[in-house]
């Protein structure tokens, strides 16, 4: 139990929680005290020792089921209220289901070979998931009906194959759970139980005891999909309190230019919106360094006779012009969760650089498009991103993200702010929630403006997981930047200025 506490302390301070060392003296202290047999007496002894902040309640209570597990009831066996005839006939509407579904999958196989490309690559997918399901289908029913938890062997190999080691955020907890469970296969297990009970009606059960029997196996399939959350859970913890680890021994405890802005406690939130006019008046610096060096330019004529006059008008002196056009910017950012932290400082940064940009529409979007460019007319910078975030119709929801439907607004409503030189830049990790992505507007885009620009804070490797579109929308852009910390997003400005 006391490596238990020593890993779920460094999985809190992975997530913001600030602990220290006595703190976690005194945890120690308070669980020899108080005993771990009284579940609830020992998550408040915990409580009470490590989090100091309201605001980190919230995480405490989220992880500490992940590392020390639930009070829930425990699974049940099934066969047990079942007589002999009674499972017999549960296995011989089980042999029925399986062979109609098996053939159903068949067809269905057949069908998605006539989508598109998009869907071609989500039809592979799909094809190796319904085979790895109906293999493995069997021991998830065994493990349903003999109401045994899933084996730690079957859990890492699950999360290898939906991609478990490259996620280190929560909120990619929800996809590669739901891969998870799609490879074990509980879609058809759902679809299954759906059909289970007119099946055994045919068999001869009684209603009573199929609806007991369908009552049991829900638990229990609940029970299933909660210890799959919690084992996807605590791995992403225990992932990111790693690479916490590896990062305090590689950078300065104070450098949060390159803390990724998903691990910002509040406090290093504010300290970094300190940082943000420092940057600014260093890319302004550059901004200006770089025109003072440019080499070309056309020849002013005017300049060069003026100049010349005090030699009789031959020209030994040529002057030129320098046309460097600021950039024109539309700017389309997503406002779920995960993306908040990294929006407000980009907006923060371009509208404290309003002087080095010709114009700027900016938009937010959920699971539609907002305008946000009169906040930002109407307000300071600081002031303007608060109260964008605090809009009523931007604020983030469940599985609402849709950056299709908000393409679709844009085209709609403000396709007049882009032109040809127009750069449009996207701040979003791609994801849509399997909605429809809607790349025909996106070439529509691309074929209106000058060029699209991607910031994304995700790493390539996770473009290809889950809910993500980012491989479709790939092609669009004419450049990607990963922006999961300030360096990375100072960097991504400082490029967005000058390549124009």
């Amino acid at each position: 139990m006391d490596q238990r506490i020593v890993e779920f302390i460094a999985g809190l301070r992975a997530a913001g929680v600030r602990v220290s060392i006595a703190e976690s003296q005194d945890a120690f202290h308070a669980a020899s005290f108080m005993g771990v047999q009284n579940r609830n007496d020992f998550r408040h002894s915990l409580r009470t020792t490590l989090v100091k902040e309201a605001h980190d309640q919230p995480i405490f209570d989220n992880m500490f089921p992940l590392y020390f597990g639930t009070d829930s009831p425990p699974m049940l066996n099934l066969s047990d209220d079942l007589s002999p005839e009674e499972q017999q006939m549960l296995q011989q509407a089980l042999r029925d289901l399986l062979q109609q579904m098996g053939l159903q999958g068949d067809q269905q196989q057949g069908q998605q070979t006539q989508e598109g490309q998009r869907g071609h690559r989500r039809q592979r997918q799909d094809q190796q998931l319904s085979s790895q399901q109906l293999k493995n289908l069997m021991e998830l029913l065994q493990s349903l009906l003999q109401g045994q938890n899933l084996d730690q062997e079957t859990l890492d190999r699950l999360g290898q194959q939906a991609g478990l080691d490259q996620a280190r955020n929560n909120y990619e907890q929800r996809w590669v759970q739901s891969k998870m469970m799609r490879e074990l296969g509980m879609q058809i297990l759902e679809q299954l139980m759906q059909q289970l009970p007119g099946q055994l009606q045919q068999q001869g059960m009684s209603q009573d005891r199929i609806d007991q029997l369908m009552e049991d196996m829900e638990a229990n399939k609940e029970a299933l999909a909660e210890q799959i959350a919690r084992f996807v859970g605590r791995s992403i913890a225990e992932q990111r309190a790693e690479e916490d680890q590896r990062n305090r021994q590689t950078q300065q405890p104070d450098d949060l230019m390159h803390r990724p802005f998903d691990r910002l406690s509040e406090e290093d939130a504010n300290r970094l919106k300190q940082e943000v006019r420092r940057l600014v008046a260093q890319l302004r610096s550059r901004a200006a360094l770089r025109r003072k060096r440019a080499k070309s330019g056309t020849l002013d004529a005017k300049r060069t006779i003026r100049t010349n006059l005090r030699y009789g008008g031959v020209p030994l002196e040529l002057k030129f012009k320098y046309r460097h056009l600021k950039p024109k910017l539309v700017l389309v950012c997503d406002l779920s969760t995960s993306m908040r932290n990294t929006v407000s400082f980009l907006l923060r940064m371009i509208y404290e650089l309003q002087d080095q940009v010709s114009s700027a529409h900016s938009f937010g979007f959920v699971s539609d498009l907002g305008n946000i460019t009169e906040d930002f007319a109407q307000h300071p910078p600081d002031q303007a991103v608060e109260i964008v975030l605090a809009r009523p119709d931007l604020q983030p929801g469940y599985y609402s993200t849709d950056l299709g439907n908000s393409l679709n607004t844009l085209m709609r409503d403000f396709a007049g702010s882009i032109d040809n030189r127009t750069t449009v830049v996207f701040v979003g990790d791609g994801r849509n929630n399997y909605r429809d992505p809607r790349l025909d507007l996106m070439d529509q885009i691309k074929r209106r403006g000058k060029r699209i620009i991607w910031l994304n804070p995700e790493h390539p490797q996770q473009w290809a997981s889950g809910d993500s579109d980012m491989l479709d929308y790939f092609p669009f852009a004419a450049a990607v930047h990963r922006v999961s910390n300030m360096a990375e997003l100072a960097q991504a400005v400082d490029k967005l200025l000058t390549a124009h």
